[in-house]
């Protein structure tokens, strides 16, 4: 495959280039060539994309439990249309055999997503009795924008995973892909859109460490959860 296109990130529903224009290359791993020029977001992108999901947490969160559900089961009936396609893409990116990608990552993370698609309606708070003439309720609330990064060894997998608990509580999701394997993440970000996913609800911001994965301090005063995984230093695909 030839050297594909420059990267951009993806925020609030589009592609959208890193407001300090500094890249990083991403290599195949099968032949060490480069694969991609990745644009690297940096503080201020991390900042759009807090902004973004907070406007689309109030579209997000005003849809009923069963509207949600069915974008989610749109995405995934979209990630096993594209099943043969994205594998490929996960093959290039990770140097992993086509027989693992085509049967394992796009199709797990695919099943997560339908299992907390389903999940959705019966979400729901619990009374609790105290005594005849009193008693308590609970009731589940969206956390808020949450950051989650990611590994390279199951790039789409592990964003799936991260993903759909979190847009299945009207959540949403600033993803940070590994830099080790960014090139195609953003295709995830198209599929939700796709589906029909609010803008800012699920925004992807490559990168390299020391800039954005440093959101879970930059947001920290955003975001209310941030879900990562951390990789040994000077890992190889």
């Amino acid at each position: 495959m030839s050297r594909m296109a420059e990267q951009q990130l993806y925020i609030h529903g589009g592609y959208t280039s890193a407001t300090s224009g500094r890249t990083f290359e991403t290599i195949n791993p099968a032949n060490g060539n480069v694969l991609a020029t990745v644009q690297a977001a940096g503080r201020e992108d991390v900042d759009r994309a807090v902004k973004s999901a907070q406007q689309g947490q109030k579209i997000w969160a005003a849809m009923t439990a069963m509207e949600r559900s069915r974008i989610l089961r749109r995405a995934v009936d979209i990630l096993r249309e594209r099943n043969d396609e994205l594998a490929k893409l996960e093959t290039l990116d990770t140097g992993k055999a086509y027989s693992e990608t085509s049967t394992v990552d796009i199709v797990t993370g695919a099943d997560v997503l339908e299992y907390y698609a389903g999940l959705i309606p019966a979400l729901e708070g619990s009374q609790i009795p105290l005594r005849e003439t009193l008693f308590v309720y609970t009731r589940r609330e969206p956390l808020g924008v949450v950051a989650g990064i990611g590994a390279w060894n199951y790039p789409i997998q592990i964003a799936l995973w991260k993903s759909a608990p979190a847009l299945g509580q009207a959540t949403q999701m600033i993803f940070k892909p590994s830099e080790v394997t960014p090139a195609y993440r953003v295709k995830l970000a198209e599929i939700y859109s796709e589906a029909g996913l609010p803008d800012g609800v699920f925004n992807v911001l490559p990168g390299v460490g020391a800039e954005t994965g440093a959101i879970s301090d930059r947001a920290s005063g955003h975001c209310q959860s941030v879900i990562y995984r951390r990789c040994r230093q000077r890992q190889k695909k």
